[in-house]
């Protein structure tokens, strides 16, 4: 069995939601869904009832809590105990939405070359949270974007991208060289998830929200926010769009960064290795012009 799929379990059934736990492991609501139904399918039986306020254990699926959590629990100190004795190591990356896709070929080939016996994990952190797990102490280092609270945390500046603001292409502002604030004004935001680093929010915001409106978790929301509703949003420059919709530069926002990220606190030397790497990764990529 997946001990990774146990864990999503687990916490979807403590917290008898979806959301709740997606949020719990600052992770989006899709892929936890699946991960639900993939268990079901593998063991053949439904686990989890699905009602209009969350989610009911089945017989099968309390039974399933009860076996999963004291498995989990022995996992755990299975892995301690071996990884002490056996000097193995583990290095798991927190990555923040889109910035998955910037762990480029190069950096893991540097990687994989000079640690070949380390395992590497990769958690997927959500727009709620721009530390991609660091503050939660999920993960040793993140690959992330600026501006969030650095408090306690070390970071390596990637690279600068500056900012712009997502509009569908028949918006009377899609054919502008670049937008102020003023022409900004009275738009509706999209709306970030509750609770998120105040820092992270105005800089990605530049107005009032629909308190109604559901929180953007992924990029892709975002971006289908404004495609659908004409909901005004703001990316970095260089953000992929899907048809009909163009990034028209805002001047008044400093770049944002994207960093390589690792508490203070952590004096691993793979950690230390990993953030060397990542930068003589992403400076040959700056100086070959990618």
């Amino acid at each position: 069995m997946d001990l990774r799929l146990l864990r999503y379990f687990v916490a979807v059934a403590e917290e008898r939601n979806i959301g709740r736990a997606a949020n719990r492991l600052h992770m989006t609501q899709p892929p936890l869904s699946r991960a639900i139904r993939e268990l079901e399918d593998e063991f053949g039986v439904i686990l989890l009832e699905r009602t209009p306020k969350g989610v009911v254990l089945t017989p099968a699926g309390a039974t399933m809590y009860d076996e999963a959590s004291a498995l989990l629990k022995r996992a755990d100190r299975i892995r301690d105990r071996v990884t002490a004795s056996a000097g193995s190591a583990t290095l798991t990356i927190g990555t923040l939405a889109d910035t998955a896709a910037h762990v480029d070929g190069r950096l893991v080939a540097l990687f994989r070359a000079r640690h070949p016996h380390v395992d590497v994990r990769v958690h997927e952190a959500d727009l709620g949270e721009p530390t991609a797990g660091l503050h939660a102490g999920l993960v040793d280092v993140a690959l992330t974007r600026t501006p969030f609270d650095d408090n306690g945390i070390s970071m390596r500046i990637l690279r600068s991208v500056p900012v712009g603001v997502v509009l569908r292409a028949d918006d009377p502002l899609a054919h502008r060289t670049a937008v102020s604030p003023v022409d900004l004004v009275g738009r509706r935001w999209v709306r970030l998830p509750s609770g998120a680093d105040p820092a992270w929010t105005a800089y990605w915001t530049c107005g009032a929200h629909d308190d109604a409106a559901p929180a953007m978790r992924t990029i892709q929301e975002c971006l289908q926010a404004v495609i659908w509703n004409g909901t005004s949003a703001l990316a970095p420059i260089d953000q992929p769009l899907p048809s009909g919709l163009v990034i028209v530069p805002f001047p008044d926002r400093p770049p944002s960064h994207l960093v390589i990220a690792w508490l203070k606190t952590a004096h691993s030397p793979l950690i230390r290795s990993f953030v060397q790497i990542a930068e003589r990764s992403y400076s040959s990529r700056h100086e070959s012009g990618v």
